[in-house]
């Protein structure tokens, strides 16, 4: 009769050690990706896909991982972070304290957020327009319901998106009064429609007229990028990215990635590949400004030797 008691008690014991390790095995299987390997879905901000696909393709073929990445406004990526829908993100800024504590309490996991570049907001018009220069004096004035000379109609990607949160943040505007403010749901979209009518100028992220698609290339020869003179300012500044990196420009932005994975996966690994040496030449080479300008090597010689024929 005890022999049966301790048989039971230890077969009792038996099944809760095997529970709990089938369900640490179930949790770690749940988990598709490690830091340099596996499958990862990553939300980016529509206005800025072209650089960080350019780091995708180069991430991908230096390890065994593979990234989906879904293009979204600036809003639809914060609220797919927030409800749990993302677990990395890319955005054209960091996450206020509020929506950090928010994602805490909500998924009880601290947000992971690394800088990685300088981006900037252009503005583009048909090359039918023989001025380059726009005020933003001028635009607020023109989205405050003003008629403007030289503008006849803003084209924005979405009015949802960074693009247009971070031109209204710049000029100072919380309300909108022009009719002749038009919006798609694309970048590529407005780069189409601006190259195909003439006095429309459209707002785009700056990386889409540096590295466009090769479907967007023909329309992309069509347009100029305007120079903008910022709020208060005497001169006008193109957005190169020389002008990015002396922040002179001044409708420039920095970009982050967003790790909300909670554990050691492709969220930390992407994020390491694109903030280190290798990212950063991405960056560099697209003509964004890196957030940490990568080493160059040089090799003096003691002694130059004349070789003559």
């Amino acid at each position: 009769m005890i022999k049966s008691k301790i048989n039971k008690k230890h077969f009792g014991f038996f099944l809760i050690t095997m529970f709990g390790v089938l369900f640490a095995c179930k949790q770690d299987a749940s988990n598709l990706d490690s830091i340099l390997e596996g499958k990862a879905t990553v939300h980016v901000d529509e206005s800025i896909f072209p650089i960080v696909e350019d780091e995708q393709l180069v991430f991908e073929t230096q390890y065994k991982a593979k990234l989906t990445l879904v293009s979204k406004s600036e809003n639809e990526v914060l609220n797919d972070l927030f409800d749990g829908k993302a677990t990395i993100g890319v955005l054209s800024r960091s996450l206020t304290d509020t929506e950090q504590k928010s994602i805490l309490n909500k998924r009880k996991i601290t947000p992971k957020i690394t800088p990685f570049a300088l981006d900037g907001v252009a503005f583009v018009s048909n090359k039918s327009i023989q001025d380059t220069l726009i005020n933003l004096e001028d635009v607020a004035k023109f989205m405050n319901g003003e008629e403007i000379k030289g503008i006849k109609g803003l084209v924005f990607d979405n009015l949802n998106s960074s693009v247009y949160k971070t031109l209204l943040n710049v000029i100072g505007l919380k309300n909108v009064n022009q009719k002749n403010i038009f919006s798609f749901k694309t970048s590529k979209e407005v780069i189409n429609y601006v190259a195909e009518n003439d006095g429309m100028i459209g707002v785009v992220g700056i990386n889409w007229m540096f590295q466009p698609t090769l479907d967007l290339q023909d329309n992309v020869d069509k347009l100029n990028i305007m120079s903008v003179k910022g709020i208060g300012k005497k001169e006008y500044v193109y957005p190169s990215q020389d002008n990015l990196a002396k922040g002179i420009y001044p409708l420039a932005r920095d970009l982050y990635i967003i790790n909300c994975q909670g554990y050691s996966g492709l969220g930390m690994g992407f994020a390491s590949f694109v903030a280190g040496e290798r990212g950063q030449r991405i960056i560099l080479k697209s003509g964004l400004v890196p957030e940490n300008f990568p080493s160059r090597k040089i090799v003096t010689r003691p002694n130059i030797v004349n070789i003559k024929n």
